[in-house]
């Protein structure tokens, strides 16, 4: 029996013997993960800026540390009320006296598969939701997050039993057989690529996953919105990890008439934003293989026609260190890696339209994307592109915040994901909302049993008069 096996096969037998934990385990299990990342967040700095080749500190404490502990607040503060049984109605005419509930409870042992570009929010965000429903949980890292998942295994143990929580990492081979254990339920974050491999496996043992993809991302800026506060909030986000985050903009859509003013604001925040390439502040690409496609694809652009623009000052690339400064470019061929393509970089390509329509158009011959982020005062003007482009999220004059709202759901839609995590809608992923019929002491039932008389026909009829 393999470690996998046999960790799978403890905590499933300790979920029997304990299926429903009650409130006061739940609350102390959330407090003790907390406990972890307060008491090891220096560490876990340390070992994702090794894993990057750099990441910036502070944008780990910003992106993974603080939105983990939110979450864990938000989950303390509600697990109550979220454990409470629900009530749902009855049709008194048929059952007089009967309840109905809806009744929250663990599905037992679930699967978690982690991405590298923020690896603690991605791995223990899910965890939060998991343990906040009363599951036992195994946690998959990513292959390029072996400091992290050597940290975690190192030091988890301390703060829960292998019944409880086991993390493992990367060896090769572990992700096939991880996907291919009977989970109760399958959590995913990463490519779509990957996210067809694992359903498939999934998809034998008829095993429920949830999916969170990518997608090309897009904003629109509006003629209405100032073009410059558009520029600094989208470029935020582009900067952000290097541009290597699901809900990213892929691509920017602005009038002829205001990208130049967009261009000059962008390389004025980028500047502002970092010193040089070396910055402290911005992270390097996670490998080589994804320095060198971004590359690629600035260079088949280029190559093509297109205008490309560095926005720092000195060299735009450093080989050796995987760093990649914030681009801009225009004018990309609409059959380019940087068009077809989710960029996953910090690479920014800016597509103009003359109407609101040939946005919606064009975005909706492609596949859903996981966020879309319009820019506009007109309420007009953003209901009918909420209501004309689907997605899985939307930050409306924002970009990438409505991923740090645990009130919110999270989640994509089509190619870009299935299902939801985070705060209450998380909650819900790992329960089994079981519904239960309780029938009171005046039993209408034998009115259903047959031999069937006139007696249906007779309440067919009262209840369509």
């Amino acid at each position: 029996m393999s470690e996998l096996e046999r960790i799978f096969q403890l905590q499933r037998h300790a979920y029997l013997r304990q299926p429903v934990p009650v409130l006061a385990r739940r609350r102390a299990d959330l407090k003790q993960l907390r406990r972890f990342i307060v008491a090891n967040q220096d560490a876990i700095c340390e070992a994702i800026d090794q894993d990057f080749g750099h990441r910036s500190r502070h944008e780990t404490l910003m992106s993974d540390v603080m939105p983990t502990l939110l979450g864990i607040d938000h989950a303390l503060k509600n697990l109550a009320k979220w454990m409470r049984p629900q009530r749902r109605e009855v049709d008194w005419r048929l059952f007089p006296g009967a309840r109905n509930r809806v009744l929250p409870q663990p599905l037992g042992v679930v699967g978690i598969m982690v991405p590298w570009n923020f690896p603690v929010f991605l791995s223990l965000g899910p965890l939060t939701s998991a343990l906040a429903a009363g599951n036992r949980a195994m946690v998959k890292m990513s292959e390029h997050s072996s400091s992290l998942a050597a940290l975690l295994i190192d030091k988890m143990p301390l703060y829960f039993p292998p019944e409880k929580v086991q993390f493992f990492a990367e060896t090769g081979d572990i992700g096939p057989a991880f996907s291919r254990l009977r989970w109760d339920h399958l959590f995913f974050t990463g490519s779509s690529r990957v996210g067809k491999v694992v359903m498939r496996a999934a998809a034998e043992n008829l095993c429920p996953i949830t999916l969170e993809l990518g997608g090309k991302t897009p904003a629109v800026i509006c003629p209405d919105f100032p073009v410059d506060v558009a520029a600094e909030r989208i470029m935020f986000v582009k900067q952000l990890n290097a541009g290597q985050v699901c809900v990213s903009v892929n691509h920017v859509w602005i009038e002829q008439r205001s990208v130049q003013a967009f261009v000059s604001a962008a390389r004025t925040f980028a500047q502002r934003s970092y010193a040089a390439l070396m910055s402290p502040d911005y992270t390097a690409i996670i490998s080589r293989h994804a320095f060198e496609r971004l590359v690629r694809a600035l260079d088949e652009a280029r190559s093509r026609g297109a205008t490309v623009i560095a926005l720092l000052d000195g060299p735009a690339l450093d080989i050796e260190n995987k760093k990649i400064a914030p681009h801009i470019v225009l004018n990309a061929p609409e059959d380019c890696a940087l068009i077809q393509e989710e960029i996953f970089g910090p690479i920014l390509p800016i597509r103009t339209y003359q109407s609101l329509d040939q946005v919606i158009e064009s975005t909706n011959a492609g596949e859903r994307p996981l966020a879309f982020y319009p820019f506009s005062h007109d309420r007009r003007t953003v209901q009918k592109l909420l209501a004309h482009v689907m997605s899985g999220g939307v930050g409306v004059n924002n970009a990438l915040f409505h991923v740090a709202q645990n009130d919110l759901p999270f989640g994509g839609v089509g190619s870009s994901g299935m299902g939801q995590s985070q705060g209450q809608a998380g909650f819900a992923t790992f329960s089994k909302m079981r519904p239960v019929f309780y029938q009171s002491p005046l039993d209408t039932t034998w009115l259903f049993r047959p031999p069937y008389g006139r007696l249906i026909e007779g309440l067919l009829k009262f209840f369509t008069r």
